[in-house]
């Protein structure tokens, strides 16, 4: 009986001392910072998690425009776009985040047909609104995109992407896309 006792000792203290080994291994050096349990859990870092989600999306006449799978990425700081268009073969994929050093929401798109969008911008009155800064379109016009995003109190996100050619006096609806969830 005394010699199963010492064995069963002995076991526990070898597993408790690979436990330590273990936990010496993983553990940050003395002194080093700790990562922020949830660095973007912020208020304004959540402003856009309306858009989460997997999304069928229409036009206003009811036609079927496309798929879009939104989702977070690192460690809940980037909402990832995954657009799939109905009618053709186009898709793209968007990052999105809450720029805490210029306090500001960005997307950078880019798609299959080579083409890419920076947005900049803020959540207003209830809304997501992102702009890019003037450039050229293909037309040598200089140009502004606009994209609002608006949840809906049935559920539903309204996305409206407008441009001008005129720096914001008038703009021009290019899409018009109601989202509503599949699940």
């Amino acid at each position: 009986m005394f010699s199963s006792t010492v064995l069963r000792l002995a076991s526990d203290l070898r597993l408790l001392y690979v436990l330590f080994l273990l936990t010496a291994a993983v553990a940050p050096p003395v002194g080093a910072q700790q990562p922020e349990a949830c660095p973007c859990c912020t208020a304004e870092a959540r402003q856009f998690d309306f858009w989460i989600g997997e999304w069928e999306t229409y036009t206003p006449d009811g036609k079927f425009a496309g798929n879009n799978r939104i989702v977070l990425l690192q460690d809940s700081c980037v909402l990832q776009e995954n657009w799939t268009s109905g009618g053709s073969a186009y898709t793209g994929t968007s990052y999105n985040f809450y720029n805490t050093k210029s306090r500001k929401w960005q997307q950078l798109w880019v798609d299959n047909q080579g083409g890419n969008l920076q947005l900049e911008g803020a959540f207003e009155n209830g809304s997501m609104v992102l702009y890019s800064k003037e450039l050229l379109n293909r037309e040598k016009k200089p140009q502004i995109d606009r994209i609002t995003w608006t949840p809906g109190k049935d559920g539903t996100v309204q996305q409206l992407w407008e441009i001008s050619t005129d720096k914001g006096k008038t703009w021009k609806v290019i899409f018009d896309g109601l989202y509503k969830r599949i699940q």
